[in-house]
């Protein structure tokens, strides 16, 4: 069974942030807490523990996934061709509640990016989610807990820890989760495309 450990929303001990970093050095798939619903995660560069995200989601392996970073800096590192626009609109809105559709760099595994090579960036507004990036020092894979084959989403620890404590490491717990995802927007072409609507789609402009 994985291990539950209870993290404070605003100060997460430093304690038990070092033990997520450590399964995730190790290899190892977390649930943990974001801005919307909990995530899967894993390290980016691990190909082995995104191949068990995808066994535990029942999606195909190679489907485009997303992945969290700490804050904005690392854009330069993972994306390129960020236009004047889209760059002023994500310092605007990050963190949040939203996932960015950018041309996926070089540094970008790319088991990660799919055949258009674009990746998908979140900075959520989660102190537990962004001080676990920054203790690892680099992002961390984003997936909503859902099950391809019933298609819903779960924010409750118990309900989470019954379900999907015998397939990941670690569970974090955060506290209770809103139960809708992030707004997923494509900045690849000259105008923002909004390819679904989540929490705050209305801040967008």
């Amino acid at each position: 069974m994985a291990d539950i450990l209870q993290l404070h929303p605003e100060h997460p001990q430093k304690r038990h942030v070092d033990r997520v970093v450590e399964a995730l050095h190790r290899g190892g798939v977390i649930v943990y807490p974001t801005d919307t619903v909990y995530g899967l995660g894993c390290d980016i560069f691990n190909r082995k523990a995104i191949n068990r995200i995808y066994q535990i989601k029942q999606a195909p392996a190679g489907k485009p996934l997303s992945f969290v970073c700490s804050d904005l800096s690392d854009l330069a590192r993972y994306a390129k061709n960020i236009s004047n626009a889209a760059y002023r609109m994500m310092k605007r809105l990050l963190p949040g509640p939203y996932t960015f559709i950018l041309e996926a760099s070089r540094d970008v595994p790319k088991f990660m990016i799919g055949k258009r090579r674009t990746v998908g960036i979140r900075v959520p507004d989660n102190r537990i989610c962004l001080e676990i990036v920054q203790a690892l020092g680099r992002p961390v894979l984003s997936t909503s807990i859902a099950s391809a084959a019933d298609g819903f989403a779960i924010n409750d620890i118990e309900s989470i820890a019954s379900r999907y404590g015998k397939a990941v490491d670690v569970i974090v717990d955060g506290g209770a989760g809103v139960s809708e995802p992030s707004t997923v927007v494509d900045l690849t072409g000259d105008e923002p495309d909004i390819l679904r609507a989540g929490a705050a789609a209305a801040d967008l402009y």
